[in-house]
């Protein structure tokens, strides 16, 4: 899957804007990055944010699940980023186990996992 359910851009897309996000970059800043209107930015910021603990919490799961020998993610210094660093964690779990993971990126995965739901505030449940 690479979209998200009721968004137009790629989760890949998406993805980046969260990963710039758990770096630091302020809403203005990434939507100059990737040529997205700001208000879409911050709309995907503000979701991701109020899901973030679930997000968090489902990915490293999937993290212990799926990993060979799993190394959860070092504590962030926000829950924001603590969600990003899990989806790359449970990516990286997957890819050791099943290299071919590797061929897509984190945000697609995600994507996938979430059945397009990652910003959707049905889910996880």
């Amino acid at each position: 899957m690479l979209m998200l359910v009721r968004r137009v851009d790629l989760a890949e897309v998406i993805g980046a804007a969260l990963v710039a996000k758990a770096a630091g970059a302020g809403a203005r800043t990434i939507a100059g990055r990737l040529g997205r209107p700001v208000d879409t930015v911050r709309g995907w910021l503000r979701r991701f944010a109020r899901r973030a603990e679930h997000v968090r919490a489902y990915f490293t799961v999937l993290l212990v699940d799926a990993g060979v020998d799993p190394v959860p993610p070092a504590a962030a210094l926000t829950v924001f980023a603590d969600a990003v660093a899990a989806v790359a964690g449970a990516w990286e779990a997957a890819r050791s186990r099943w290299p071919f993971v590797g061929e897509v990126s984190p945000w697609t995965l995600a994507a996938a996992v979430s059945h397009g739901r990652l910003l959707a505030p049905s889910w996880p449940r």
